[in-house]
């Protein structure tokens, strides 16, 4: 194989293995703000009509939450790779 062969399979792998990191993150994420969001009981606050709306509010929330949460915690991995750079 040609080295532009191999250096293309390095950064396919190196794009695969990061798309997998970031979906991991991302539901780690999600599911843990799901699970600290029913932990603090907020069903208390609502009648049982508005159960449905809550639940959904709430899972909305824990995506948005959560979403944010993984892409600070992968720019913040990002940066420090990145700062290598300067010790190099």
């Amino acid at each position: 194989m040609s080295s532009i062969s191999l250096e293309r399979n390095n950064i396919n792998m190196y794009l695969g293995l990061m798309a997998v990191v970031t979906i991991i993150s991302h539901f780690f994420f999600i599911t843990l703000v799901f699970i600290s969001f029913q932990g603090l009981r907020l069903d208390y606050f609502f009648n049982k009509e508005k159960q449905g709306k809550f639940r959904l509010a709430l899972v909305l929330f824990s995506v948005a939450i959560g979403y944010l949460a993984s892409e600070f915690f992968l720019s913040f991995i990002d940066s420090i790779r990145n700062l290598l750079f300067l010790i190099k």
